[in-house]
């Protein structure tokens, strides 16, 4: 990392993004704000509608920006503020798809923020993908969609899961289970293994990634007994991505893969489906979790939990997840290396 780009990641703040007006994302982050203090959190942004911010909490101080590297100065004082407008009103817990634009426009606002460098990385609150389908949103996800803003392909983009000592990557994610062997493929767990590898390195400071890849089927297969995928997919892809240099074992039993011991001697595991990966980490550490997006040219975090619209405005939902999610923005940020 050169010396400005550390200077950089010293002094900008953070971009916190709205997510769904309705739900608890705004709230989570007046919270967090609120306690910014006790909590020794680093500066932030917020990038999107003050009614938002209002109707979870009517008092708080905010500060109108115009450029990001206010928010450094303000934060101590007032929530800095980049905003994007609702065309209609907030009512907490129900959905509007009407605000379905302005939710995309915060995405948006938040990842040219980063794209330009005024920002060293984005926190994503969460989004309601059936009412932003209803406002003409196309991508699968958050995951997808800023790879596409990013100017990539949407398969660009790696998905991983991370909490406590553990972090897992799913190859194949929003699908049936019925459909991960036909759409499991080596190229989509090489490409999946050479992202992780290479941001292990330039956004975690591991200079020797261990990265363990689970089997499909039962006993990893058990030579063939249990499922081909083993044979077929998997261990001819950590083949190519041993030959790319890529530190990787396996195809390795997943009954086996996720308790202490194993944990310890890996630094990711590659998974090939959705709740391979998610069950052990949620079990892990179920409030804790954070979803980071891999192989972009922008460092960005998410909580790993849904708007939970049940739960705007009464003051019961946890923050613990998106103060993970703002911690390790930041960390990820004071190591990054491009």
């Amino acid at each position: 990392m050169s010396d400005n780009q550390a200077s950089q990641s010293d002094t900008r703040p953070l971009a916190v993004t709205m997510g769904e007006p309705a739900g608890v994302g705004p709230e989570l982050i007046a919270r967090l704000w609120r306690d910014r203090e006790s909590l020794n959190l680093p500066p932030f942004l917020y990038v999107g509608a003050v009614e938002a911010l209002r109707a979870a909490d009517p008092d708080l101080p905010l500060q109108p920006v115009s450029h990001a590297k206010e928010a450094r100065d303000i934060f101590s004082c007032a929530l800095p503020v980049m905003e994007v407008s609702l065309p209609e009103p907030v009512k907490l817990g129900e959905l509007n798809p009407a605000n379905g634009p302005a939710v995309v426009g915060a995405i948006d606002a938040a990842c040219d923020l980063a794209l330009k460098g005024d920002v060293s990385a984005i926190v994503t609150s969460p989004i309601h993908k059936a009412a932003l389908y209803k406002a003409g949103f196309t991508a699968p996800g958050h995951t997808e969609y800023l790879a596409r803003r990013c100017g990539m392909a949407d398969t660009a983009s790696v998905m991983m899961l991370a909490a406590q000592d553990l972090r897992v990557v799913p190859v194949t994610i929003h699908i049936a289970l019925k459909d991960v062997p036909k759409t499991l493929t080596a190229d989509a767990i090489i490409h999946a293994g050479i992202v992780t590898d290479h941001d292990l390195k330039t956004r975690f400071g591991i200079d020797e990634p261990r990265i363990a890849v689970a089997g499909l089927n039962p006993h990893a297969g058990e030579d063939g007994a249990m499922g081909m995928e083993e044979a077929t997919h998997i261990t001819p892809a950590i083949w190519t991505l041993r030959d790319e240099g890529v530190d990787v074992t396996g195809p390795l039993p997943a009954d086996t893969l996720f308790h202490a011991e194993a944990r310890a001697r890996f630094d990711a595991v590659l998974c090939m489906y959705h709740d391979q990966a998610l069950i052990p980490l949620k079990t892990l550490d179920f409030w804790g979790g954070v979803n980071i997006t891999l192989g972009l040219p922008i460092i960005r975090t998410s909580p790993d939990h849904g708007t939970a619209l049940q739960l705007a405005g009464t003051g019961e939902a946890s923050a613990e997840s998106m103060l993970a999610a703002i911690r390790k923005a930041a960390e990820m940020a004071e190591k990054a290396e491009i």
